[in-house]
């Protein structure tokens, strides 16, 4: 079982970035669904690899967005990036991780 669970984390990071881009609101619905299907376990298995799934996302977009920040303003951009990291963090735990994890939720109770 664990074994399916990391791999539908990480497989519904990929589908919900992918489509995060061209789908908002349904990339986060699609990639949590994934996460839960591949999981199993039930609703509230699949509910945690969809919450954690979208989260991971949020927590490579603000590293990238720090790296980034800190290459080309410095210091500043360091501050900067931190700043924004931990507002994208909060907000993608109540936009792509609650979203994730309603996709996980319905992907784990239809393939439990």
């Amino acid at each position: 079982m664990a074994d399916n669970f990391w791999t539908g984390v990480i497989v519904g990071w990929l589908v919900g970035v992918l489509l995060g881009f061209l789908l908002p609101v349904l990339g986060p619905l699609a990639g949590g669904f994934v996460a839960g299907w591949i999981a199993r376990g039930g609703i509230w298995n699949g509910a945690k690899a969809g919450l954690l799934a979208g989260l991971l996302g949020a927590i490579v977009i603000s590293l990238l967005i720090l790296i980034g920040g800190t290459v080309l303003l410095g210091a500043f951009g360091f501050i900067a990036g931190l700043g924004a990291s931990i507002l994208i963090v909060l907000a993608a735990f109540i936009y792509q991780g609650i979203l994730s994890l309603i996709g996980g939720a319905i992907g784990g109770a239809l393939h439990h």
